[in-house]
Parts: C-alpha cells; structure tokens; sequence
C-alpha cells in the first residue's frame, strides 16, 4: 500500500515537472524574438549616441567585422567593430573593446573614432565596479565618459593618456581610481588600434582578422 502511493506520488510530481519545463520552454521561445528586439533597439540607440544618424547612410547594425587583439583590445575572443559610411565612403567606425583590468574584472565599452582619428564617443556595455564608486563610468549616473570625446592617440600626448594621480590629464573619481584608470588605458589602446589597422577596419567582412602587436604607436 505504502509503496503504490508512493509510486503515484512520484507520477503526480514527474507530470508537474514536465507542466512545468513546457511552460518555461514556451515561455523561452515567446519572448526571444522581442528580447533580440530589445537588444538590437538598444544598441542601435547607443551606437547612434556616438555617430549620429546623419553621418552614415549604411546599415551600421550589419556592417560589421570580428577582430582579434588581446593586447589592444583586451580579449582572447574576437571582438565585433561596427562600421559607419556615408554614400559608400568610411565615416566612423565604432570598436568593441574589454577593460580587463577593472576594480571587480572585465570592464565592456564601445569605442567611436572617426576617419581622422578622433573620438566621436565612449559608452560602457556591462562591468562589475562597485555601486556608488566605480559605476560613474556609466553615462547615466556621471559625464565622466564623456570628457574623452575629441580626444585622439596624439591629444593629449602619450603621458597625458592617464588619470591624474599617475601624471595625466584625465580626471579620476574620488576615492576610486582602479576603475577610471583601466578605462583610460583600453581607450587609448583601441587608439593604437584603430591607427594601425585604419585601412583594414573598413575593408569587406570576409574573414576574421588577425591584429598583430603593434610596432609603432605614433599618429599622423
């Protein structure tokens, strides 16, 4: 007797699991179409914070490369740069970069420079920095990212390129210097990048490229 209710038991709580994993599954499918929606339309917005829409007439979403450049960029992976052009000519492109050196790890930023190498705008994608003191990184709670647009690999020179308290022009937060300094260097290295590799960045998307390191890091 003990056992055939516990045998029915088990029955009754298999069927409820099963309920259960089909409704999630459901669920899953129902909504991945608007999540990729959501995130396609976000990144879009954030992309066109740093070029605006009037200076490229190409589907800047789509027109993309993957790149390889642990020293420059900051990952193993390959790394997806978003290509802007106007009537078919280069205007901007717009470079994913990783901070690894973070205060709580890897810090994902979007990087714009424009056709003569200045930069059009820096945003943060995702980070770990500590609520309240790293995060003023993000546009939303400080302009602090937004001092670096105009900047370029020569302006300031190569000692500016760091925060304050290392003998730089760039200002730090107070009582936080980790965070804005790991930012500062990914975004001079994707400078380097970008003037090493200027030509290659706007070049069809038929192969991942491999950036070697870089032998130079002047700028015209």
């Amino acid at each position: 007797m003990l056992g055939r209710k516990m045998l029915i038991a088990a029955a009754i709580l298999g069927t409820f699991a099963m309920l259960g994993a089909g409704l999630v599954a459901m669920t899953f499918e129902g909504t991945k179409e608007r999540i990729a929606t959501n995130e396609k339309e976000f990144l879009l917005r954030t992309l066109n914070e740093m070029v605006p829409t009037q200076a490229y007439d190409n589907e800047i979403y789509t027109d993309t490369i993957q790149v390889h450049s642990k020293q420059l960029l900051g990952s193993e992976d390959a790394l997806t740069i978003y290509r802007a052009r106007k009537r078919g000519r280069p205007m901007a492109v717009i470079m994913t970069v990783h901070a690894p050196d973070g205060y709580n790890g890897t810090i994902k930023l979007l990087v714009a420079v424009d056709l003569a190498g200045q930069i059009g705008g820096v945003r943060v994608l995702a980070h770990k920095e500590t609520p309240g003191l790293g995060d003023g990184i993000e546009v939303e709670r400080s302009p602090w990212i937004d001092q670096f647009y105009g900047y370029s690999l020569n302006a300031p020179d190569t000692q500016g390129w760091k925060v304050k308290k290392d003998g730089g022009i760039i200002d730090q937060f107070t009582g936080a210097t980790i965070t804005p300094r790991a930012v500062v260097k990914a975004i001079h290295r994707a400078l380097i990048f970008y003037f090493l590799n200027r030509e290659a960045l706007f070049a069809p998307a038929d192969s991942i490229r491999e950036i070697q390191p870089p032998t130079q890091t002047g700028a015209r």
